[in-house]
């Protein structure tokens, strides 16, 4: 009973329009008028405490970042440095936007920001080229959600948070898978380029290669410095994003140039209203994750799902449907907000690496962002790109299913993503 009414609640009130945020909150009051423990004093405690996180400081400045390597100059740098490094082969344009969206993805940890700027360089370069535009809008969806997946990454910050997990060991376990999806869509991509004429770029000349190189180089310390820097314990994923935020202006602002004094306030205006929206929803989250707790749903979950504990396979699978069905009617913030505190005492309960369980879990959702009705990604390609959603969803549909593969081949084989892990991590 406890369960339908906290579903009931949260589903109800969002078939009623209201933001996931303040739905969120009307689901936590509805636990709590049914436990007859109603507090007001309780929830706003609760409110406060789910914002007052010192890991949760990585979200705005890594958003700081994302806007500065944007309008800075930064993104534009890497997309220059792909294309001269295979932007003359047969369908080179396509694996420009895939290893420029790996690179971005190593920048950002953010899929709309990536999107963004993938889709402003890249599709009328791409369609000039005679690609379909439908299949390169899809491409360039495809791409931008391994923006959560190859650290920094938000999304695992905010895991991270809520499921109480080292962010520094989710942001290394997430390099190989990210790397592996990338050589899926690039495979995918291969396929569906083998017939026909295309217009190829000009080979550039080594002189011109290397010029791009010394170009992005700036750009491409960022995340060398990152990496490093957590796997030698010089700081904390939090410190990491002050780092990368601070680096960005830098290099914006003194090295590239490209952004005045006067140009920082519209920068910091957008990263300051995305941040504010995704701290609203963690503390949301945080009533509803407390109020969750003391209403033993995990517990009951656990005992739903008592059949599939002795089959860890099984129950990955099981869960992954689930997440992949919530994927598509939720953004990927509030669907790893609500599910988190659930679904973790499961996942512990059965014996699971946590962490491995966060790499698939983020993926997961991650996908969930080129996934209609919803589809975040596909939504921000279509605006900036001036296309049909229609359109958009055929073309992402070969990509999305080579996602789905790759993240069938983790569920199935957990040591795809263990064992790099653990030899990045050095254990």
């Amino acid at each position: 009973m406890t369960i339908f009414i906290f579903l009931a609640s949260l589903l109800g009130a969002m078939a009623l329009g209201i933001p996931i945020a303040f739905a969120l909150l009307a689901s936590g009051v509805a636990l709590m008028l049914h436990l007859d423990m109603f507090d007001a004093q309780i929830l706003a405690q609760n409110f406060i405490n789910g914002a007052d996180s010192f890991p949760l400081l990585a979200v705005p400045f890594f958003m700081l970042a994302g806007e500065v390597m944007n309008t800075g100059g930064l993104s534009r740098r890497i997309v220059n440095l792909a294309m001269a490094l295979v932007g003359h082969v047969r369908g080179g344009l396509g694996y420009v936007t895939i290893l420029a969206g790996c690179l971005l993805s190593s920048l950002s940890g953010s899929a709309v920001a990536d999107a963004a700027a993938l889709t402003a360089l890249l599709l009328p370069m791409m369609t000039a080229a005679g690609h379909s535009k439908q299949t390169s809008g899809g491409l360039i969806s495809a791409t931008a959600v391994i923006g959560p997946i190859i650290p920094p990454s938000i999304a695992f910050v905010i895991f991270g948070v809520s499921a109480n997990l080292s962010i520094g060991k989710l942001f290394i376990a997430g390099i190989f898978p990210g790397i592996m999806i990338g050589l899926s869509l690039a495979l995918t991509w291969w396929l569906l380029c083998r017939k026909g004429t295309l217009q190829r770029p000009p080979k550039k000349s080594t002189g011109e290669v290397w010029k791009a190189a010394r170009e992005s180089v700036w750009a491409l310390m960022l995340p060398l410095i990152i990496i490093v820097g957590l796997r030698m314990g010089v700081f904390t994923p939090t410190e990491s994003a002050v780092v990368a935020a601070v680096y960005a202006l830098f290099v914006a602002t003194v090295v590239y140039r490209e952004l005045s004094l006067k140009s920082l306030v519209p920068v910091f205006v957008n990263a300051a209203k995305t941040s504010a929206v995704i701290m609203f929803l963690v503390a949301a989250a945080m009533v509803s994750s407390w109020l969750i707790t003391v209403a033993n749903i995990p517990q009951q979950l656990v005992a739903l799902l008592e059949p599939f504990m002795d089959n860890q396979t099984l129950l990955l699978l099981a869960i992954m449907l689930l997440i992949m069905a919530v994927g598509t009617a939720m953004d990927m913030t509030p669907t790893i907000l609500i599910m988190t505190p659930v679904l973790m005492p499961v996942i512990k309960a059965a014996g699971i690496d946590p962490i491995y369980f966060g790499v698939l879990f983020v993926i997961n959702n991650s996908i969930g962002l080129i996934t209609p009705p919803v589809g975040t990604v596909l939504n921000v390609v279509a605006g900036v790109g001036r296309m049909k959603m229609d359109d958009i969803f055929k073309g992402v549909l070969p990509f999305m299913w080579a996602e789905f593969g790759i993240l069938l081949v983790m569920t199935l084989f957990p040591q795809t993503v263990i064992w790099p892990a653990r030899f990045l991590m050095g254990g």
